[in-house]
Order: structure tokens, then sequence, then C-alpha cells
């Protein structure tokens, strides 16, 4: 397939599982039906999920900043 731009020969190129056509020349970037929706759908941001403790684990807490003498004695 030519680029439409510049009739270079497009290059295909797999991107996380969806192959794109791309313009080694000017650089630019042709998708089939469907191929943005799966980018879109891959780049879509996780929710974050949910840390569960185990019963002998506890979190780490955050030392409270005290000042410089903390940082010169152990209190």
């Amino acid at each position: 397939m030519q680029c439409p731009v510049d009739g270079t020969v497009l290059v295909v190129t797999d991107r996380a599982g969806v192959e794109i056509d791309y313009c080694p020349k000017c650089r630019g970037v042709w998708l089939d039906r469907g191929e943005l929706d799966k980018i879109l759908e891959r780049s879509a941001p996780q929710p974050p999920q949910a840390r569960v403790w185990q019963a002998d684990e506890k979190p780490h807490k955050k030392k409270k900043r005290g000042g410089f003498l903390e940082d010169l004695f152990d209190f």
C-alpha cells in the first residue's frame, strides 16, 4: 500500500497487538477499521487494585518529620 500523501510504500508494524500502517518518510499513520478503538481500550488507565493484607503483614507507616533534632538523635 502506498502513502496517500507522498506515495512512499507504507510499513506495517505491530504495536500492542494492533497492526498499524505508517509512512517512514512523512511519518503519517493510517489505521484500519477498529484499530483506533483497540488502541484506545488498551491505553485507558486501569483502576488501581485494592491491596489485601495478610494476617501477619502490617502496612508500613510513614514516619512523621519532626525537625533537625530527630535527624541527629534517635528518639
